[in-house]
């Protein structure tokens, strides 16, 4: 079999011989064989930063898929049984076992998607974060809620919450831990089953986060994996599931609501963006130089968070701009197993085609490139420089679509409302930054933007992390939150039980209608001067 590692070289392109990058082979067998998969021919993976050939995927057929559903309904029944005290010690022993032994998910996330170590620890925290939130949250969120009544304490209501049942969780190559469990968990808490479809590049991470799950506790089949290109694959989950939380492209996105209507069930989506950073004229310059370098390219720029458009003062404009563009002629490429180096690889060879199209119309209408600019195959097949560029202008493709990769566009403004304006200036609305000395009046330009998260002095972590805030987009960034309560109430359907008590909510034995209604006229009307609901 010839690897990719050998098709590149063979093209003339030398690669870094980096044999630490080839995931041990005990782990790849243990991990593929828990999906729930084998019915359909295998896919191989390879390691993007170096070519070197990770594992021969299994692939889920509809029988398997199937299957999968069946087993899953069976354990969430029980499962849905159990006290929320008894879901919570085991997410919070999840939460244990992924910091402790984080050395290892870290391997597997930079193999399989060729990103920066810290980059890859970036998903370790979301998903710690998020177990320990729901994990302490659970509890009051779940519980029955008592609801007052048509009639003060004649009609006594409660709400009950009630999960759903299986949800299928489809998630996307950049950010393969963090996507899939953070979305998981709060699922599995609420007393769903959960079918994850990771995509086949970085399913190992998914893999090893369901298996991790069952050693803290999950009953097996409750989590369960299946593996597939997303056009066959989701269309068959999709099909059976009583809720679907999606991320990743806006067009899929109005796919998967559209087949999610005509079913009648709920679904949460998290799409594209093209977020804007805006540096007012009050700015900490050098801080925000150095920030924007995480803000504009962790994980090689393929983070629907990440800032691809910059808008700064003009009284600022000659500072910020050389203070950013030697932060990013600084940075250090590569995607060795530890941490030494800013940035790491684009994970595919679209991705480089995608960065390099963007960048090279672009100039060919008269951008300039302040820094990077450049592939780097002398560092292995999918590396692109961190670029910034400026002269951007309405007729290059750069200026509104997405690029998902280590490009970021420089805008000098002259006023904050222009600023707003231009960011506003999309049909995205994910993510946004603001810079300023003045947090309040930040705040009011943050008030001013469309967009479903703010961050004031931070690029996207301050409200990314925030776990108790609801995150999402707007526009054609999506639709439905994760985090916060949202982010488990979503997995749950309410049921009203209400149980009268002594009167009917009707006209007495030899009561007209007409007095009827004159009697509530009275009541209604009381219990609006009194205050009551």
């Amino acid at each position: 079999m010839t690897t990719a590692a050998q098709q590149i070289t063979s093209t003339g392109v030398t690669l870094r011989a980096v044999p630490e990058h080839a995931l041990p082979v005990d782990l790849v067998a243990r991990l593929t064989a828990r999906a729930a998969a084998g019915g359909a021919p295998a896919v191989q993976t390879f390691a993007p930063a170096t070519g070197v050939f990770i594992a021969d995927l299994p692939q889920s057929s509809v029988a398997d898929i199937d299957a999968a559903f069946a087993t899953a309904r069976t354990v969430q029944a029980e499962w849905a049984q159990r006290p929320v005290a008894e879901r919570v010690r085991i997410i919070r022993r999840f939460h244990d076992l992924v910091l402790r032994e984080q050395d290892a998910i870290l391997d597997i996330v930079q193999t399989e998607t060729g990103k920066a170590r810290a980059h890859a620890f970036d998903e370790v925290s979301d998903v710690a974060v998020n177990a320990r939130y729901y994990a302490k949250t659970a509890a009051k969120l779940l519980g029955t809620r008592r609801r007052a009544g048509v009639l003060p304490l004649l009609t006594q209501v409660e709400e009950l919450r009630r999960p759903k049942g299986v949800v299928a969780v489809i998630s996307p190559w950049n950010y393969p831990l963090a996507l899939s469990a953070s979305d998981a968990l709060p699922a599995l808490i609420a007393g769903n089953a959960v079918i994850s479809r990771p995509d086949n590049q970085t399913a190992l991470a998914a893999l090893w986060a369901a298996e991790l799950a069952e050693r803290a506790g999950l009953p097996k089949g409750l989590w369960q994996v299946v593996l597939g290109r997303g056009a066959v694959v989701g269309n068959e989950l999709i099909a059976r599931a009583d809720y679907v939380d999606y991320t990743g492209s806006t067009a899929t996105g109005r796919v998967i609501a559209g087949q999610a209507a005509q079913r009648l069930i709920g679904y949460s989506l998290e799409l594209g963006g093209k977020n804007p950073m805006l540096v007012l004229a009050d700015a900490d310059v050098a801080t925000a130089a150095r920030t924007a370098i995480r803000a504009c390219f962790s994980s090689a720029g393929q983070l629907c968070e990440s800032m691809e458009r910059i808008y700064v003062h003009t009284d600022v404009y000659d500072e910020f701009v050389p203070a950013f563009v030697e932060a990013v002629r600084g940075m250090r490429l590569g995607a060795n197993l530890a941490y030494d180096s800013d940035m790491g690889s684009l994970t595919f060879q679209r991705q480089l085609d995608t960065v390099r199209a963007h960048v090279d119309d672009a100039v060919a209408k008269g951008a300039s490139v302040l820094a990077g600019g450049r592939a780097r195959p002398d560092l292995g097949p999918y590396f692109y420089e961190p670029t910034v560029l400026t002269d951007v202008t309405p007729g290059m493709t750069v200026y509104r679509e997405e690029t998902f990769g280590p490009v970021a566009s420089i805008y000098r403004v002259d006023s904050d409302d222009e600023a707003i304006a231009q960011a506003n200036d999309t049909t995205y609305g994910l993510n946004a930054s603001v810079w300023s000395r003045n947090v309040g009046y930040a705040r009011t330009v943050a008030a001013r933007l469309n967009s479903g998260a703010v961050n004031i002095n931070e690029g996207f972590i301050a409200a990314w992390g925030s776990i108790d805030a609801p995150s999402g987009g707007l526009g054609d960034s999506g639709t439905g939150r994760r985090h916060g309560a949202e982010g488990l109430l979503k997995y749950i359907d309410t049921q009203t039980v209400a149980a009268q008590r002594v009167l009917p909510i009707a006209p007495l034995a030899g009561m007209s209608d007409e007095t009827w209604a004159q009697t509530m006229t009275i009541a209604l009307s009381a219990m609006r001067w009194l205050g009551m609901k």
